[in-house]
């Protein structure tokens, strides 16, 4: 294990450096709301995500680095920080994959929904430029924001607003960041008060509870994942259907939006 010495020697924490701010910061609930708000009034503010999620992330950064450390392989992801947007934005790696694999249904997925991971990476430095910093913490945070479309393709959620509120919902049992809980809820909320024949709340529990039993999913090898057959890799994974988010319609989720 010396090998990996620098990779999870958090004792030498600098109280006063830089990376000291993802280490634990005081909860911002008036923020998260007010952002919550302006979300509401435009779904595509993706910039107002990240204002809730910096106002809500707690001590949930440190909590995971710790976790990922102590997970078997965990300290070698550490060392070697790959840099995950590096490998999403990257389309020669992308296009490496068969069709049927992770790597294939994700390259699928952005291309349908005209995304990209940069564009994301772009929009969490409008709130915190400070996630580029070059520390081990900053670097976790930067792999739980990337990795966040390859959850939606592993998950089965799509980007409707459904599927945006049971995604983040998973996303809070695997993080304990309580922005994603913040998003998770307040979008169910925002659905069912304009539709309430929707099972929004019912579908965010769901999603919640398969994220607590599935495998967790920083500690994971991406690049050998993306190999693996994408149905083989949920069961490997323990990921479980969405089923409740099924059950609404594919026309009816498109229609949907955090007013119902």
């Amino acid at each position: 294990m010396t090998v990996f010495a620098e990779a999870h020697d958090l004792t030498t924490l600098d109280p006063m450096g830089p990376e000291s701010m993802y280490a634990g910061r005081r909860l911002q609930p008036m923020r998260a709301l007010r952002a919550f708000r302006k979300l509401v009034a435009d779904k595509e503010d993706t910039t107002q995500v990240f204002e809730i999620m910096e106002a809500l992330t707690g001590r949930s950064v440190s909590w995971g680095l710790k976790r990922l450390l102590r997970t078997p392989g965990g300290a070698r992801l550490a060392y070697q920080r790959v840099e995950m947007n590096d490998l999403l934005s990257n389309p020669d790696w992308l296009a490496g994959f068969e069709p049927g694999t992770v790597g294939a249904a994700y390259r699928q997925f952005m291309a349908s929904e005209n995304l990209s991971a940069e564009g994301l990476a772009a929009l969490s430095r409008e709130v915190r430029a400070e996630i580029e910093a070059p520390n081990l913490y900053a670097w976790y945070s930067r792999r739980v924001r990337d990795v966040h479309d390859v959850w939606h393709v592993l998950t089965g959620y799509g980007r409707d607003a459904l599927g945006e509120a049971c995604v983040v919902s998973f996303s809070h049992a695997q993080t304990r960041s309580l922005g994603f809980l913040f998003i998770g809820l307040g979008a169910a909320q925002q659905i069912r008060r304009g539709t309430k024949s929707i099972p929004a709340r019912r579908a965010v529990t769901e999603a919640w509870r398969n994220g607590c039993k599935a495998r967790w999913l920083p500690a994971e090898d991406y690049e050998r994942l993306f190999a693996e057959p994408l149905e083989a890799a949920r069961g490997r994974l323990g990921i479980a259907s969405p089923a409740v988010y099924e059950s609404v319609p594919a026309e009816t989720r498109a229609r949907l939006t955090l007013g119902g």
